[in-house]
């Protein structure tokens, strides 16, 4: 098997150094089939998780809507009791308070508490409060959000995996923009086999290891294997792994043809 053969082959798997460094040889559009099909498996996880985590949730509160309510003019017309746990779950927790009492707090991951005239969403990480957009007029009742969201739910769930997979195949490439510079120095001080298109082609693909790594801990964390903190660990691990790649890689390029190597004569 020829030299040539051989790159192209490690080119296809970005989880090792030595397979992330291989891009640097590979064409461009190597280089984005194999970041598509890891922005797929990502969204794939995304909508996964979405299904399983929030959605059956939704589905339980627009259930325990009453019959007649709406949203309008930033104000929301409440026919039921206040405060009101439409549904909760181990990751979202849907609630009525009108007057934002806290009495009735949730343990799950994230809180949505819909308020009189605005909506706070309450997580590990703290809180943020918005005011309804004045010029909103929604249904809030179980009559005209059922229908809604039965037919929309699917669509949603596309629009979900559509934006992951533009999101990352966007920020991966001004990712590369931003790191292919430095990755170009690391080759060239090492000097390694380097040109700083092979650069850019290298740092876009140090980006995948912590996409892949990322998608393993959101199914753990949606099987309940790992809990908010963990998560959030977890999503700062992911930048680390990428800076590692990124100078690492470079490194098991091969030799410079211009650098010469002397023998050693007492070999």
């Amino acid at each position: 098997m020829n030299e040539s053969v051989e790159k192209a082959q490690f080119a296809w798997q970005p989880l090792t150094m030595r397979g992330v460094a291989a891009f640097a040889h590979a064409s461009l559009g190597r280089l984005l089939g194999v970041q598509f099909i890891v922005a797929l498996l990502a969204a794939g996880t995304v909508v996964w998780f979405l299904h399983k985590a929030w959605f059956p949730q939704i589905s339980e509160a627009i259930r325990q809507l009453p019959v007649q309510g709406e949203l309008q003019s930033g104000r929301l017309d409440w026919q039921g009791p206040s405060p009101s746990r439409l549904a909760e779950g181990r990751f979202l927790a849907l609630i009525v308070d009108l007057d934002h009492s806290g009495e009735a707090r949730s343990p799950a991951h994230m809180q949505v508490e819909i308020g009189r005239t605005d909506c706070m969403i309450f997580s590990l990480f703290g809180y943020v409060q918005r005011a309804y957009p004045r010029g909103w007029a929604v249904a809030f009742n179980r009559t005209e959000l059922g229908p809604w969201w039965g037919a929309w739910a699917p669509a949603i769930l596309a629009m979900a995996a559509g934006l992951v997979v533009v999101g990352l195949m966007m920020t991966w490439a001004c990712l590369a923009t931003i790191y292919f510079l430095p990755v170009w120095l690391v080759g060239f001080f090492a000097n390694r086999d380097l040109s700083l298109g092979g650069s850019w082609r290298l740092a876009g693909a140090a980006l995948m290891p912590g996409a892949l790594f990322m998608c393993a801990v959101v199914v753990l964390y949606g099987c309940g294997a790992l809990d908010l903190v963990r998560l959030a660990l977890a999503g700062a691990l992911h930048l680390v792994m990428a800076w590692v790649y990124l100078i690492i890689s470079p490194l098991c390029l091969p030799p410079h043809p211009a650098v010469v190597v002397k023998a050693n004569p007492f070999a």
